[in-house]
């Protein structure tokens, strides 16, 4: 399988795409080089279809990839509520795509990094909020 090398030794690569998986799972949009973006694209897709099936395969090979990282902490009077990446995949971002076939994810290009001109870009998923919507019309404006 052909795969982008982004400059690192395999076990290396694997661990920032997961890394840059989990925190595009978490935040819901991530500012980095195109070509990590692309690489991302290609993994968030398959986690969020494996999110759609929702079975106990395909929630353990989620988990097997991905981080083991807390996504939302709330603490109310009565209890405190904490989710992981893995319920955020599963209850969250999987009941927003139900009805998507594919196509989850968009990158939208932004101007070069300061210090080494890298070409930079914005991944988020599609379906976003109306108030994610505006923070990320305002971020590619401000860039």
């Amino acid at each position: 399988m052909a795969n982008r090398k982004l400059g690192r030794n395999s076990s290396q690569r694997k661990a920032m795409l997961r890394d840059l998986t989990s925190d595009l799972i978490i935040n819901e949009r991530i500012v980095t080089t195109v070509s990590r973006a692309k690489e991302v694209r290609r993994l968030a897709e398959k986690m969020v279809t494996l999110g759609k099936r929702g079975d106990l395969h395909a929630r353990r090979q989620a988990a097997a990839f991905l981080r083991n990282e807390i996504a939302s902490f709330e603490e109310t009077e009565d209890a405190i509520i904490v989710e992981d990446v893995l319920q955020k995949l599963f209850d969250t971002l999987a009941p927003r795509f139900e009805d998507r076939n594919g196509g989850y994810t968009r990158i939208l290009k932004m101007e070069p990094r300061r210090g080494d001109a890298a070409k930079m870009a914005l991944i988020e998923f599609v379906e976003a909020t109306e108030a994610e919507e505006e923070e990320t019309e305002e971020a590619v404006e401000a860039e």
